[in-house]
């Protein structure tokens, strides 16, 4: 009996090492990051802020996502994922000819050696074309600047914003994946980043630090009082944020295998154990639940598992849902009131707490509880395991300490010089005038049309009703919404 034409192999399209469930998923997976940042983050951004600041948040996390994309096809991700240039450092090169992007997907540097030169594990080698995997890369890049705007919404001057972005993603974020993901040397060492703990979440976390330090605070009323303008649209982004984590940690073995399934059941237990002590804390502390405050207790769950969610076992998921709904709570509602030099930064959103606090802890988590079963299935190093193992696993966690500090101490330098850097050329902070108005200010632009801000009702300018007479209610105030009586 003949085979359909869609499974015979040695066709152009698909050729012998296609795996077409592989490439499914990793498209999936690529596309559910992707909607984390368009529309997720977009969404919760532009609801979380004051509504003077909607517009400018939401362009600041839609600019980020699409500049990323022509640098990255241009540039960095042959930097990221390429030949070595330093240890730490790719080849610079496009990603855009055909005859790089149909053949089968590599990662160049990523063979791991024994001591005596014999190969302990060979290239990664997914079974899917190159196009794939740098559409897929693509996305943890994009994610990892519009999380880093996050520290600098609500003051940062837009056209720095746009110089900022390409500058970052070649002289930091490259740096970062290509020593932890790209063949580096802390990848070749054994540090363990399964899917950016460390490579988005620790590095947007210490650098949106730094640009909040660099670019100055709000206005002073803003700063005391930044109320979300709409809180419903704001569980509607961070509802994407969470779903699309099962692209994020579950396209991270580069195929749809055993491991692709744990890190995202893993995934979704510590969210939602976060979630809950989050939640649970704000009670005991101020007698009733806040959504934002779920909110933040979702998203340090989330980036908490990321750098071990498919090398954990699924009762320490919970274990590492737990510390990340209360350790960053600590962080972010008792030290930071109590630390002198995080009061004077203004970190619009609290990055610091909810992606580098929440990164760096999971990252030495997994440095203890990585599973030696479980890192067979992925990790390049043999015997890897984590402490809690015993055995070689004790040397774990000083790895993954290791590796924060170099991600840390890269994105405090780089972030510094390209932001003073560009403010010899542009301000880093909009003008006070601009800060007092907003959106229409900074872009001409505004968030919502509302009946009420400052229009009066006019008939012949909305409509009147075609048969029942219409007229406007004499009881409506000047500040509010005009409202309308119907005489039947």
């Amino acid at each position: 009996m003949a085979s359909a034409t869609a499974y015979e192999e040695h066709l152009p399209a698909s050729p012998n090492w296609l795996n077409k469930g592989d490439n499914a998923w990793q498209l999936t997976a690529a596309t559910l990051v992707g909607l984390q940042s368009v529309p997720g983050l977009v969404i919760l951004y532009a609801s979380i802020v004051k509504k003077k600041w909607a517009v400018n948040s939401a362009f600041m996390a839609l600019y980020a996502y699409a500049a990323v994309l022509i640098c990255w096809v241009l540039l960095c991700y042959r930097m990221a994922f390429g030949e070595k240039l330093l240890p730490f450092w790719g080849k610079g090169a496009p990603a855009l000819g055909q005859k790089f992007l149909v053949h089968r997907a590599r990662v160049p540097e990523s063979d791991h050696h024994y001591k005596n030169g014999t190969v302990e594990s060979p290239t990664s080698e997914p079974y899917y074309p190159m196009a794939s995997l740098v559409y897929f890369q693509f996305n943890f890049a994009a994610i990892t600047l519009v999380l880093l705007a996050g520290s600098v919404l609500g003051r940062m001057n837009i056209k720095a914003w746009m110089a900022f972005v390409p500058l970052w993603l070649v002289f930091s974020y490259t740096v970062g994946a290509f020593s932890l993901w790209g063949g580096g040397f802390l990848y070749h060492w054994g540090a363990i980043d399964y899917s950016g703990g460390y490579v988005i979440h620790l590095s947007s976390g210490v650098a949106g630090l730094t640009a909040a330090y660099w670019v100055g605070p709000r206005l002073k009323g803003d700063r005391e009082r930044f109320p979300p303008n709409n809180v419903l649209l704001m569980l509607a982004g961070a509802g994407l944020l969470w779903m699309g984590w099962s692209g994020f940690n579950g396209g991270a073995p580069y195929a749809a295998n055993v491991d692709a399934s744990i890190a995202v059941l893993n995934t979704n237990i510590c969210a939602a154990t976060s979630l809950l002590v989050w939640t649970s804390l704000d009670v005991i502390f101020f007698g009733k639940p806040s959504v934002i405050g779920a909110v933040q207790g979702m998203m340090t769950g989330l980036v908490c598992i990321t750098p071990g969610a498919g090398l954990v076992q699924s009762w320490a998921a919970i274990v590492m849902g737990i510390l990340s709904g209360s350790v960053p709570w600590v962080t972010m509602m008792i030290l930071h009131k109590k630390s002198s030099l995080l009061q004077k930064v203004d970190d619009t959103l609290g990055v610091f707490h909810t992606h580098a606090v929440a990164g760096l802890l999971g990252g030495l988590l997994t440095g203890l509880l990585a599973e030696p079963e479980l890192c067979k299935l992925i990790l390049p190093v043999t015997n890897s395991k984590g402490a809690f193992y015993g055995g070689s696993g004790r040397v774990q966690f000083l790895k993954q300490l290791v590796a924060a500090c170099f991600i840390a101490g890269w994105n405090l330098v780089s972030t510094t010089l390209i932001l003073l850097f560009i403010q010899l050329f542009i301000p880093l902070r909009m003008p006070d005038h601009q800060l007092e108005i907003g959106d229409d200010a900074v872009h001409g632009e505004e968030a919502y049309a509302l009946w009420g801000d400052g229009e009066k009702y006019d008939p012949t300018k909305h409509g009147s009703s075609r048969v029942d007479k219409v007229s406007a209610s004499p009881h409506a105030n000047a500040s509010g919404a005009r409202g309308f009586t119907i005489d039947l």
